[in-house]
């Protein structure tokens, strides 16, 4: 007991305020960019040069790590006991790993110094109800922080928020069970603006975005959305001193006022099978997909209401070169 105290010690003290900007809490960093503005990595590694340590993952995970001062945060599944059957799976699917195992989902905490493990918490173990494609995992969404609490989506098989000294599950919620098209897995990752988490819950049923409070997972508000499958992370951005949530999806690039759900503007003019998410910079959208056509939109903020598909609001298109 004293071991664990002064371990939950340390893991505090590292857990005080700190920049945002320097922090790495999120699917694509601190701005949804991919940019860390205040970073100063290494730009030459090997095994050997510039490597602090390595430590041993169980289980399989595409999602990113994120990182809050010295913690750092990731989630992964486990295949685990004998095969079972496979449940069936949906039309089109191809190039897929079946589920035919057990999978114990995890979320750890470990030491940005040390690579030490300061928790592993298994938050649910069950067999995924539908396949994964070959290039990705079930535990591909990337949790989110804030120092405070760790929050992890695994999709159909939950959505965990947990205290980030501890590892201590706060809430979980049961968002239902995804049908995603070709059965090719589930990847948007959670976002995370002040008291409020936003999920984007696109598939081949009703589909829907939802913003959860943070501290209690209580349902702020759920919107449904005329929307296939897509793996699209929303944003969340500040605009004219409002926050407003975007996602970018096969019908329509759409902003969501982040306080009540309702559509500020939406922007027609992706393909199918939107996977990248959008990026936002001063008062601009840039958002781009490639499945089959590609599509990349550039879209002006600056007093967008409505539908601005073909209007002045949509600076430029292109075609090629799109993610």
């Amino acid at each position: 007991m004293r071991l664990l105290s002064l371990l939950l010690a340390a893991f505090c003290a590292n857990a005080a305020p700190v920049d945002p900007l320097a922090q790495w809490g999120q699917w694509r960093g601190p701005l949804s960019t991919g940019v860390a503005p205040k970073a100063d990595p290494p730009t030459k590694w090997d095994k050997e040069t510039n490597i602090r340590w390595r430590t041993r993952i169980p289980g399989q995970g595409h999602s990113s790590p994120v990182v809050w001062g010295d913690n750092v945060f990731l989630a992964t599944a486990e295949a685990v006991g004998e095969k079972l059957v496979v449940p069936k799976q949906p039309t089109g699917a191809h190039n897929n790993i079946d589920p035919d195992r057990k999978m114990i989902f995890q979320v750890i905490a470990i030491s940005r110094k040390t690579g030490k493990f300061y928790w592993q918490t298994t938050v649910r173990q069950a067999q995924p109800h539908q396949s994964t494609h070959e290039s990705g995992t079930w535990a591909s969404n990337s949790p989110v922080t804030a120092g405070r609490h760790v929050i992890a989506s695994f999709g159909s098989n939950g959505l965990y928020c947990l205290d980030a000294a501890t590892g201590k599950v706060v809430w979980k919620k049961d968002l239902g069970k995804m049908e995603v098209k070709h059965g090719h897995g589930e990847g948007a990752s959670p976002a995370l603006h002040g008291s409020t988490v936003v999920i984007n819950w696109d598939h081949e049923g009703d589909s829907f975005v939802v913003a959860l409070n943070t501290a209690t997972g209580r349902e702020l508000w759920r919107q449904p959305r005329d929307e296939p499958t897509s793996w699209s992370t929303p944003i969340i951005i500040e605009h004219a001193g409002k926050p407003q949530v975007i996602i970018s999806a096969t019908n329509a690039v759409r902003a969501y006022d982040l306080a009540t759900g309702r559509v500020i503007w939406s922007c027609g003019g992706m393909p199918n099978n939107v996977v990248a998410s959008p990026v936002a910079q001063e008062g601009i959208v840039i958002a781009g997909a490639s499945y089959v056509r590609k599509s990349m939109l550039v879209i002006n903020l600056n007093g967008a209401k409505g539908d601005l598909t073909d209007t002045n609001k949509v600076l430029w298109r292109r075609r090629t070169g799109t993610p």
